[in-house]
């Protein structure tokens, strides 16, 4: 292992034991996305082993999304039929090979992500104060 690989290795671990759950559940989200981004470049290349390990990568990590939801939270027992419906549906595009499927849920997960990524921004300007407001 190159001294580069070893210092990069020892950032991403750092960043992980050190994110918030609010950033953890966003790098959560870029994961799948990365993985069901490769999960279709191995289906061009007819590579079905790659495929079936990126596909799985991606229904682990959204069971760990369903894990962590509070279900004394509505929006959570309106998020859990959601995930459920997304790993089905990896289920079958590794049965069938199907990139169509991938896209499909690429688009959910960026929708997710997004919106995510929104709740994290309002929640810090709320926490900490736009930083540029004049108090008279």
């Amino acid at each position: 292992m190159t001294a580069q690989t070893s210092a990069y290795n020892a950032y991403k671990q750092n960043s992980v034991t050190t994110a918030s759950p609010g950033e953890l559940t966003l790098m959560l989200y870029n994961g799948c996305l990365k993985f069901l981004n490769k999960a279709k470049v191995a289906i061009q290349d007819k590579n079905v082993q790659e495929k079936n390990v990126n596909l799985q990568k991606s229904q682990a990590i959204i069971a760990e999304l369903m894990s962590t939801l509070n279900m004394d939270i509505e929006i959570s027992k309106q998020m859990l039929p959601l995930y459920e419906y997304m790993n089905h549906r990896l289920v079958e595009a590794n049965i069938q090979n199907d990139i169509e499927i991938i896209e499909e849920i690429e688009g959910l997960v960026t929708e997710f992500r997004d919106t995510w990524k929104e709740v994290l921004r309002i929640n810090r300007q709320q926490q900490y104060g736009s930083g540029n407001q004049v108090h008279v």
